[in-house]
């Protein structure tokens, strides 16, 4: 991975919205989460930027700020 732009994985996304890895992967099966960034022995990562832009836009978000 890049040290530059941080990439996360499904835990570090699930740290961030606080919820469980296997929701956020659930989120990814259903078509929720935006695609990967990344994909690295087949395995997904998203940039944080990526995750904070998706977070802002989720329906019920209502404006509240997840840091």
């Amino acid at each position: 991975m890049t040290t530059d732009r941080p990439l996360w994985s499904y835990k570090d996304i699930a740290a961030h919205i606080r919820v469980q890895p296997d929701t956020v992967r659930s989120y990814r099966k259903h078509g929720l989460l935006p695609p990967p960034d990344q994909v690295e022995g087949g395995k997904p990562y998203w940039y944080a930027d990526t995750i904070r832009a998706w977070v802002a836009s989720r329906p019920g978000n209502r404006g509240r700020r997840i840091e």
